[in-house]
């Protein structure tokens, strides 16, 4: 386990990390989320030793590491750069760590480690006649054969082409799920969080906004900042009734919805509502009707740009063998996920 309690970082009067608290728990991939500037890398750093806390405790393993050197922290890191040695070959480059420490299984535990990410009969090239995939798995190999409690990663896709980000960020989290690693991962791309974390962290201004499931921060937002980070949300002002158990009753665009109150005090909110949770139809079926203003096709899926009484919405709609045309009159309904409460 990863801990931090109460961890600060000051720059002179630049507070990079302000009074921090979570943990990250054994043979999990959790996620380091936010915007730049926000703190994760700064985060990241301090798991790694390669800078030093202001204020508050960092415990691996359960032991306290606060004051220890990287080089006693049993970590290992995958920057983002990569940085490889250029004059040495890729066997070179795995088995340095070790082979420096005087291991003299260096380049055995290298080839199996290179086996594992599937780079076996890569060993003799160098690091100039690799892809950008190739060279992030030769890192991701350097990292392992050190053997250490917990891998770290920083934006380790940011230098690879989309399609390749995906292919790379699923089999790191194969090998991660396959060995059980313990991995804190940094990266300001929502839909890379969404699909490698068990957890995710989302930061902001040098504090956490939120941690959860990613499937808690998507659908259940705490507030505006996550709702709106996390995907796309259309955040439309609405009315909160008193509440009735764990719901209560909302009004928005003469349409009144029952939701988790999430303990928001009656009054004005606003509800978080993902596209994909709009449904629109021709014909007058709801109270609650608007005007396409825009219909864009990608392929896999159709964006609507949608005038309503309570305003402009976004919708994403899966079904792309009946398109709405721009101009047509339709209905507004709400499916029963990805609507929630956030305060106002």
């Amino acid at each position: 386990m990863v801990e931090f309690k109460s961890v600060t970082k000051r720059y002179g009067g630049v507070t990079a990390v302000d009074d921090i608290s979570f943990s990250i728990e054994p043979g999990t991939l959790c996620t380091l989320l936010g915007p730049s500037g926000c703190g994760k890398t700064t985060t990241l750093r301090l798991i790694a030793g390669l800078e030093m806390v202001s204020a508050g405790a960092i415990t691996i393993g359960g032991r306290d590491v606060t004051s220890a050197p990287a080089s006693e922290r049993d970590v290992s890191m995958v920057f983002q750069s990569y940085a490889l040695f250029p004059h040495m070959n890729v066997l070179e480059n795995v088995a340095y760590g070790p082979s420096v420490s005087g291991d003299r299984d260096a380049n055995d535990k290298a080839h199996e480690k290179l086996r594992m990410v599937g780079l076996e009969g890569f060993a003799s090239r160098m690091p100039s006649e690799l892809s950008g995939g190739q060279q992030q798995r030769v890192a991701v190999a350097r990292a392992l054969v050190l053997e250490p409690q917990v891998l770290l990663f920083d934006e380790p896709l940011s230098n690879l082409d989309a399609k390749l980000r995906r292919r790379v960020r699923e089999d790191i989290r194969e090998l991660q799920q396959s060995l059980g690693l313990t991995v804190a991962y940094v990266t300001h791309d929502q839909q890379e969080a969404l699909a490698v974390s068990d957890r995710i962290i989302v930061m902001s201004n040098a504090r956490i906004a939120q941690v959860g499931a990613p499937r808690e921060l998507y659908e259940t937002p705490r507030d505006r900042f996550v709702a709106d980070f996390i995907g796309d949300a259309n955040l439309v002002e609405a009315e909160l009734g008193a509440h009735r158990g764990s719901r209560a009753p909302v009004r928005l665009g003469g349409v009144e919805l029952e939701l988790a109150h999430r303990g928001i005090a009656p009054g004005p909110v606003r509800v978080a509502i993902r596209p994909e949770s709009i449904v629109l139809k021709q014909g007058q079926t709801s109270p609650l009707r608007g005007v396409v203003k825009k219909a864009a096709y990608l392929g896999t899926h159709m964006e609507y740009t949608v005038e309503a009484p309570v305003g402009q919405l976004f919708v994403v709609d899966r079904d792309v063998s009946r398109p709405i045309p721009a101009g047509t009159e339709i209905s507004i309904t709400l499916s029963d996920h990805g609507v929630a409460l956030v305060p106002s």
